[in-house]
């Protein structure tokens, strides 16, 4: 009995240390999207009143469980019953992915500005109109919701792809793990990051001279931290989405690794990386074509 248990307690150790190995792989296949859903729920909170900030990312944050609650048993029961379908589900997702950065980017530069007066329109719009605080709030929390469940779902099937061919409990640790993880990191961060400007301000009116020097920069690094949030998670979705690209096609997977183990070193990892950032670039580019050429080809109702 006492080696029956023994035994148990190593195949626990074991599985323990594949779902240790196995989460740390996905969280990283996973940054691209991190850092899209970082950047994209800090700016849900835009427009909301300082009061009402950490009410909204907590609503966001239980709806965001909620969906993960949904994926995670979806994705296991694709895992056990439909695994042909994880790979195409994957290149899916790093199509996706890489659609999004470039559409992001298209959108930075060819409508520059439209964002801003259609915010201000909307702003006006709201006051004019005398509109529900608490409805625009409700609102607000359900798009971040429906934002949520698309990145959530790139998230589960990233994970999946990591955990293929592992057994039920290990897929199931690691999966309800980064589920877990990707939530509350997220969430606390943009909480974090709302209240950022708030902490500021408060430094900058203590008496301490140390305390007023953090407090201003405090203030004049917020705006700048979302800026790059964006422009990182950008980065990341190319890298992200272009490697899951690369990985799905196995000959030019063994072509680049041939090419960057040839270069060694640094610049082997700095090519391998640039070699992904510039296939998901093309490969967005293309995707948003395709989609926007629908788009015209739809007739107008």
């Amino acid at each position: 009995m006492a080696s029956s248990l023994l035994l148990l307690l190593d195949d626990i150790a074991t599985v323990l240390d594949d779902v240790s190995v196995l989460t740390k792989v996905a969280a990283k296949k996973t940054a691209g999207v991190l850092g899209d859903d970082l950047a994209l729920n800090a700016q849900q909170v835009t427009g909301v009143q300082a009061n009402r900030e950490l009410p909204v990312v907590w609503g966001v944050a239980k709806g965001s469980l909620l969906n993960k609650a949904i994926l995670v048993p979806a994705a296991l029961a694709i895992a056990a019953w439909l695994p042909w379908l994880i790979t195409p589900l994957l290149m899916v997702g790093g199509a996706f992915l890489c659609f999004e950065g470039v559409e992001k980017l298209a959108h930075k530069f060819l409508h520059k500005g439209e964002d801003a007066e259609a915010r201000r329109a909307h702003v006006q719009a709201m006051v004019e109109g005398g509109a529900d605080p608490a409805q625009l709030e409700k609102d607000k929390i359900k798009g971040a919701i429906r934002t949520d469940f698309i990145l959530s779902a790139e998230i589960i099937v990233i994970t999946l792809g990591a955990v293929e061919g592992q057994p039920f409990l290990t897929q199931l640790a690691v999966l309800a793990a980064i589920a877990l993880l990707m939530t509350v990191g997220v969430y606390g961060l943009v909480a974090g990051i709302v209240k950022l400007d708030d902490a500021g301000l408060w430094l900058s009116r203590r008496a301490s001279g140390a305390a007023q020097a953090v407090g201003r920069a405090l203030l004049a690094i917020a705006p700048w931290l979302m800026k790059a949030l964006s422009v990182l998670g950008t980065a990341a979705m190319f890298l992200v989405g272009g490697g899951i690209l690369v990985h799905g096609v196995p000959a030019v997977a063994h072509a680049i690794e041939g090419w960057t183990h040839a270069l060694g070193g640094l610049g082997g990892t700095v090519a391998g990386l640039l070699a992904n950032a510039v296939i998901g670039i093309v490969a967005g580019a293309v995707v948003l074509a395709v989609v926007e050429g629908a788009k015209r080809l739809r007739p107008a109702h």
